[in-house]
């Protein structure tokens, strides 16, 4: 068995990817997989230690870019596809799975034009250009959210939920006791996110924060050293990290977290049970990553909050709402674990195999 997995440009494309090759692999040791991304610093990072082959192409992205942009990444695209073909030629895979971002495209069109098997994972609510042209061509098309299949034809989805690395997985039981309501966590996704960092630190220095609170804090590359100041200042005890590389440990002392709202990021919230206030992307393409997060909202395991209309007292507001009121976020983290789907990665692993008529 020999699979390719491609996807990059951010965790939240990533980290699934990674999920199942780290399953693939499980599933068939005498197999071989190849992780195909893009050559971002992100991707070098969250690959590095992977005992799998990995290579990069050179490609760019096209929604949201300016009419420059897209007509560089328009003169790319011949090269990225070229550079595909030459690394499927090689690879020689009997499947070619896409896990998001605009790397994928060339790398399954090229196993396509080659007539081998292809299946994309698209895990937000709302697929991106690259999975909505995909969606045309490939074999099978693995979906995390439910709703998000009315964008594909008719038979060709199958909804799996999000891989979660299984390091969170082995950690989603160790919750802190109810008692001891302490530890907040910040995810603004791999790059970070400015806008969520200066609301949590202006809401925290104004807060009535219990004795031994901390927070961990994920502030992207940017602002780690003006966030770790502004929580000297103020007293605060943080584990300041522009990238948190053990997301497991981070999970298993956080009782709740503030954060963004991409795809794997709510997979690894309901497979940890975490109960979380949302601070959406405001631009992500189609304003998805609201989407992603209502129906936890509605089903009563998160409270949102739109950047737009939020001020640090209101964020100020929820935090301590949530300090004070465990048996909130004990209910709270109960309905997470009620969206989780820890079963993901295998689902994948098992469709993909059924593609291939293998046992």
């Amino acid at each position: 068995m020999r699979i390719i997995i491609t996807g990059g440009g951010t965790g939240g494309h990533l980290f699934p990817g990674i999920a199942v090759a780290q399953a693939m692999q499980q599933r068939f040791p005498d197999g071989k997989v190849m992780f195909v991304s893009t050559d971002r610093s992100i991707d070098n990072q969250a690959l590095r230690n992977l005992e799998l082959q990995k290579e990069s192409i050179s490609c760019l992205g096209i929604k949201g870019k300016s009419l420059l942009g897209t007509l560089q990444a328009m003169v790319r695209l011949p090269l990225s596809l070229w550079q595909a073909i030459k690394i499927v030629k090689g690879f020689k895979p009997n499947l070619v799975l896409g896990v998001g971002g605009y790397v994928t495209g060339p790398v399954v069109l090229a196993a396509k034009i080659m007539g081998i098997k292809t299946c994309i994972h698209e895990q937000n609510s709302v697929p991106g250009i690259t999975n909505r042209i995909l969606g045309k061509m490939v074999n099978r098309i693995y979906t995390s959210i439910p709703g998000s299949e009315k964008f594909f034809a008719v038979g060709k989805t199958v909804l799996t939920g999000n891989p979660v690395r299984r390091e969170i997985l082995a950690v989603a039981d160790q919750r802190p006791a109810q008692s001891e309501l302490k530890t907040m966590l910040v995810l603004g996704g791999s790059q970070g996110a400015h806008q969520v960092n200066k609301l949590v630190v202006e809401a925290l220095a104004a807060a009535g924060l219990p004795a031994g609170f901390s927070v961990i804090h994920q502030t992207g590359v940017k602002d780690e050293e003006w966030v770790r100041n502004a929580y000297a200042q103020e007293g605060i005890k943080a584990e300041v990290a522009a990238f948190i590389d053990d997301m497991a440990a981070a999970y298993a002392k956080a009782d709740f977290v503030v954060s963004r709202a991409g795809a794997t990021t709510l997979a690894e919230l309901t497979a940890t049970g975490k109960p979380v206030i949302f601070i959406p992307y405001p631009y992500a393409a189609d304003n998805h990553q609201v989407t992603n997060a209502q129906f936890l909202v509605v089903g009563g395991a998160a409270v949102m909050f739109e950047e737009s209309g939020l001020t640090a007292a209101k964020l100020q507001e929820q935090i301590e709402a949530f300090l004070n009121d465990a048996q909130l976020l004990g209910q709270m983290g109960k309905k997470m674990r009620t969206f989780a789907k820890p079963g993901a990665t295998q689902s994948i692993v098992d469709e993909s195999v059924r593609l291939l008529n293998r046992v």
